[in-house]
């Protein structure tokens, strides 16, 4: 059974998998660096507090996801998918180039139009990417490479964010945030230029400008394939579920652990490689097959470790009158426990994740495979303003601690396992592959 690196041999595969990492990447960079800005330089300039405007922030980004999904993936099932990725990564160079004015003259308001312009270029890419890869892969590839790419996306996610922090601590960071968010973009738009073609399954598809009732009009497409519908509900509580972990990680590191910056640093690091290594897993434990007999254990996985972190975390008590770092933290009874958690939650999501997104490729009619998909960022998004709305219930209205937050995830998450997984099974049967295996040369 030849490793699924070797698909990196394959142009078909690397040249995607660059421009979605590149893209990944920058989206990040940007993002953080824009929240440093804000939190200690423009929200003092402004008069402003440093929570709204980084919830603004996060705001803005989702918000294209709401608005534009459902055309994004009217427009991917259309036309030709190369050509496409390439306008895609061009305009982010516009967007990019865009910023580097705002950064540089101290215009807010430009920084922000630039964000809600890459969430909105991040929309339109995401059905392509994902439609993309059923059409160039085998069926016994499709694991593999959607396990690669969720890997590259999870440590993009986290270069990124890292990146951001080093470049605003360099000497001159405005010069460097511009030149480095401008040449990310463009060798995205060199790696699109690889993409080999694709064929257009709806080429006669006359696309509905109205961005409401083209989103309806999907979702209820989408309700009359229970499968593919409880698949993507399957996927929308992933991004609900490491939204809630990965928004409080650093109150928790401050408050409980009394780590500094480097410790929060090292939590997402732990989360971001368990993440990618369970998705690396998926291809080995399946046998390359679309199933979801992983399901269960990935279910099992994040439930028992949110759990366990509950625990864990309510029994450390740190009194210390300065910051810790990494290492004094290690040194310490009961750390090592709280690391492990995170690091087996991030590999439990891997586990349960790369499955489903294979699943849902598979199964989505081709003609409609980039709709789905888009029907798929609806949900996402949905569900991760409904993690903050989540966490701002549990903590600020009744008042629990955040140990409690993570366990009463893992109780949901239980219930919600079953339920989706005995949906699943009801409906498996109800839906073929569709008839596509053939990839591009």
């Amino acid at each position: 059974m030849a490793s699924q690196f070797s698909l990196f041999k394959h142009r078909r595969f690397s040249a995607m998998f660059f421009t979605q990492f590149l893209g990944a990447f920058n989206d990040n960079v940007f993002k953080q660096a824009l929240i440093l800005i804000l939190t200690y330089v423009a929200a003092a300039k402004m008069g402003m507090a440093i929570s709204t405007l980084n919830n603004l922030a996060a705001m803005l980004f989702i918000l294209p996801y709401f608005l534009f999904s459902a055309l994004a993936g009217q427009i991917a099932d259309k036309y030709e998918k190369s050509t496409l990725t390439q306008g895609i990564k061009l305009l982010e160079i516009i967007i990019m180039m865009l910023a580097a004015v705002g950064f540089w003259f101290e215009l807010y308001w430009l920084l922000f139009v630039a964000l809600f312009l890459m969430g909105t270029q991040s929309t339109f890419f995401g059905p392509v990417k994902y439609a993309y890869l059923p059409e160039a892969m085998h069926k016994d590839e499709l694991v593999g490479a959607n396990g690669l790419f969720q890997t590259g996306t999870s440590l993009a996610i986290l270069t990124g964010m890292m990146a951001a922090g080093v470049l605003t601590q360099l000497q001159d960071p405005t010069l460097w945030l511009i030149v480095a968010t401008i040449s990310i973009a463009i060798l995205g738009y060199i790696a699109a230029r690889f993409i080999p073609s694709t064929p257009s399954h709806a080429k006669d598809l006359k696309i509905n400008w109205n961005i409401i009732s083209t989103s309806f009009d999907i979702i209820k497409y989408l309700y009359r394939l229970p499968l593919l519908f409880f698949v993507i509900i399957g996927n929308s509580w992933f991004w609900f579920y490491g939204a809630t972990f990965l928004t409080q990680t650093p109150e928790f590191s401050k408050v409980i652990l009394q780590g500094d910056e480097s410790v929060v640093i090292f939590l997402l690091t732990l989360f971001s490689v368990g993440t990618a290594l369970g998705s690396l897993l998926c291809k080995a434990l399946v046998k390359n097959q679309v199933s979801l007999r992983l399901l269960p254990i990935g279910i099992a996985g994040l439930s028992i470790f949110a759990i366990d972190l509950y625990f864990s975390l309510s029994s450390i008590t740190i009194t210390s009158t300065q910051m810790l770092s990494v290492g004094a933290l290690l040194a310490m009874d009961g750390t090592w426990r709280v690391f492990a958690d995170l690091f087996f939650l991030g590999l439990s999501g891997g586990v349960y994740i790369v499955p489903m997104y294979a699943f849902m490729q598979a199964y989505a009619p081709i003609s409609h495979r980039s709709r789905i998909v888009g029907a798929n960022n609806i949900f996402n998004a949905l569900f991760m303003v409904g993690s903050a709305i989540f966490a701002i219930v549990i903590l600020a209205v009744l008042k629990l601690s955040l140990p409690m937050l993570f366990l009463i995830c893992g109780v949901i998450n239980v219930l919600f396992g079953v339920f989706l997984y005995q949906k699943l099974m009801r409906h498996k049967d109800s839906m073929t592959p569709s008839k596509d295996d053939t990839p591009l040369v």
